[in-house]
């Protein structure tokens, strides 16, 4: 809830500089006081979630989000990995640069970079997956028909698909036991 301050405040940018879905979309940003854990930085999980709004930004810039919506898709992330390097401060400006890296055939995959002074300080790596509001899932196929985003020669990289496969959870019509080895 503490975030939805920020989306308004992303969402009312959507009519900023028009993007290509395949350039670099640059979010910048400031820590907030309600980002801070309890050793006054920034928490980890909040990159996560600030993170959304720099794809958020990224599609709505680049005209994806609507020609999706009135497709009547919908994205969500399915597998999520980040790496830390050093700690945003209270009241730090940074910017989150969204890149997308790749497709397969159900996902995409999406680099997005926290920086502060041109210097990294974290990465995180996503696969998005695309829902369709009648339910199912789309494929990437389908979304490159409704939105026009030509993903030909846009493979994803072998890491990342290794990646991918190694964390994934069994579908949700699988079953999926809690048990502990």
């Amino acid at each position: 809830m503490h975030l939805i301050f920020r989306t308004f405040l992303v969402w009312l940018r959507r009519n900023g500089r028009r993007l290509d879905h395949h350039e670099v979309g640059r979010l910048s940003m400031r820590v907030w006081p309600t980002d801070l854990d309890v050793l006054g930085h920034m928490n980890n999980g909040v990159y996560l979630s600030i993170m959304d709004h720099g794809r958020m930004d990224l599609m709505q810039r680049s005209g994806v989000w609507s020609r999706m919506a009135k497709s009547g898709f919908y994205p969500v992330m399915a597998n999520e990995t980040i790496s830390f390097r050093k700690s945003l401060q209270p009241w730090q400006r940074f910017t989150i640069e969204t890149r997308i890296i790749g497709y397969d055939e159900k996902a995409v995959y999406t680099e997005q970079r926290a920086v502060a002074d041109g210097e990294i300080y974290a990465v995180a790596v996503m696969r998005g997956r695309f829902l369709k509001r009648s339910g199912g899932t789309a494929t990437i196929a389908e979304i490159s028909a409704a939105t026009g985003i030509d993903t030909a020669g846009r493979s994803v990289p072998a890491w990342v698909t290794r990646w991918a496969s190694d964390v994934a959870l069994p579908g949700t019509r699988e079953a999926a036991p809690s048990t502990w080895d």
